[in-house]
């Protein structure tokens, strides 16, 4: 099994990897420690102290906080939950009609506006724009990643978080109150 330094592995991250080594790492089989030296890396990139427990985006992870495990931006925004889609707790600049889309999609490429909108997932602490999404008028957001973290750290890394939650999707629940 091949040992990748963490140097490496940062500059992978950065997209500075020259080119055979990259194919080379990715060829290889992963190194037990590389999920470790990938969370390092991101944890000394960030001015807050919450252990990373595992990255979602570039930019957001999920956290530890005061026994709660949180989704948080790397300028130390908080979105809450990570059972809740982050999304709903971010800005939202939404393109939906010829005007706005005719900002990105040129001519023939525009989708539809009485179909289409394009959703820009902003983060409200920095202003990073964290995703976008093309989805029909009235479609809920996309929940792209809900992680089985008690199961990934106890099955695949062998060592169990102190302090399990359940394996749930509360977005519906967080959605139910604000019709209260």
């Amino acid at each position: 099994m091949a040992e990748f330094l963490k140097a490496d592995i940062e500059k992978l991250m950065d997209g500075v990897l020259p080119w055979p080594a990259a194919q080379d790492m990715m060829k290889s089989s992963k190194d037990t420690d590389r999920f470790d030296k990938y969370v390092e890396i991101l944890q000394s990139r960030v001015d807050w102290d919450e252990p990373i427990l595992l990255p979602l985006t570039p930019v957001l992870s999920i956290v530890a906080k005061d026994g709660e495990r949180i989704v948080k931006c790397r300028c130390g925004h908080e979105f809450g939950d990570y059972r809740v889609n982050w999304k709903l707790a971010s800005l939202i600049h939404v393109r939906d009609d010829e005007k706005s889309l005719s900002e990105v999609y040129k001519g023939r490429e525009m989708p539809d506006p009485k179909w289409v909108q394009l959703r820009e997932y902003i983060c409200p602490g920095c202003g990073t724009q964290l995703e976008v999404e093309a989805v029909p008028r009235g479609c809920p957001p996309d929940f792209d990643f809900l992680p089985d973290l008690d199961t990934f750290y106890r099955e695949w890394l062998g060592r169990p978080l102190p302090d399990q939650k359940e394996y749930q999707d509360l977005t519906p629940d967080r959605m139910r109150e604000w019709s209260r």
